[in-house]
Order: structure tokens, then sequence, then C-alpha cells
């Protein structure tokens, strides 16, 4: 396991952004944030600051903070070229073994969905299957832009508060 809330205070900032800095997908500035809230009482409150820093960043940072997560399946995860942790979260939940037919049809949803809400589809998907997947995509494509601008904040939040679970200790 990971370092301990006592040690995870004792980090400069510099240190504790370097360590945590791609918990929020290509974006250091929710790490810098969160790291002004310690000292943490404990790993819960870790992950709320970070939660917090990403919730009062202004929407434009949470917009980029949206459109830095790569697509689902996409030609960047049959790449293989994105984030270590987004590598292995997909492949977890089956999309690093998909048919060419279930590969063409995320495509054509990563493709939709993109054309609709500017932004990709994001969904935390620990614990989650590619049929789940294919379904919350479907039923998701039938949302606002509001409604879906809010949702993938909620995804993003679930997958800081994954990743913060699998790298500090309780």
């Amino acid at each position: 396991m990971g370092p301990t809330i006592d040690e995870v205070n004792a980090l400069s900032a510099e240190a504790f952004v370097l360590r945590f800095g791609d918990v929020a997908e290509h974006s250091p500035w929710v790490a810098r944030a969160a790291a002004a809230a310690r000292p943490y009482a404990s790993r819960e409150a870790m992950i709320a600051a970070f939660v917090d820093a990403l919730r009062a960043a202004p929407a434009e940072d949470r917009l980029a903070l949206i459109r830095a997560h790569p697509d689902l399946a996409g030609r960047a995860a049959r790449a293989g070229d994105m984030a270590p942790e987004s590598r292995r979260e997909q492949s977890g939940a089956g999309l690093s073994a998909l048919t060419d037919a279930e590969f063409a049809r995320f495509e054509d949803l990563n493709g939709r969905y993109l054309d609709k809400f500017a932004f990709p589809f994001i969904l935390a998907v620990k614990g989650a299957t590619k049929e789940t997947i294919l379904a919350a995509f479907e039923r998701r494509l039938a949302n606002t832009p509001a409604v879906e601008f809010a949702e993938a904040l909620d995804q993003i939040t679930r997958i800081v508060r994954f990743r913060l679970e699998d790298r500090v200790s309780p």
C-alpha cells in the first residue's frame, strides 16, 4: 500500500504534486489546489480536498479536465497512448480485448457523444463490464449538455476517489 496520511501531510507541495498530480487526468492543478488543504485528518479528508478543488474550479478548468480524459476504448486505448492508470482501468473492464465489431461500436458511440457534448464520454469503469459501459453510453446520449457535464464531473470524482484509495493507506 501507499503512504500513510501522515507521510502525505509531510510531503512538500512540490513532492505532493509530483506524487498525486496525475490523479486527475493530465490536470496537476487539482493536486496543487488540494495540497493547500493539508494537513488532512484522514484519507477521506484528502479525497474530499481533491473533490473540493475540482468542484471549486472555474467552469473552463472543469471542462479542460473533462476533455483531458481519453475516449473509452478509443484509438488512444488501442494504441496504448494513455496514462498508465487509464490503461489499467480500461483493461480491467475488458476494453483492451474488444472484437473489431465491439471496437467499431465504441468508436461510433464515442463520435456521437463527442459531436453532441463536445467532450469525451467519461465513466469510472472500475467494476464495470463492456456491456454495462455500452448501456451507460446509450442511456447518457439522451441527456442534455448540462446534465451530462455534471455527470462527467461526478464520474471524474469517482475516478479520483478510486485512484487515491489505491495510492494512500487508509
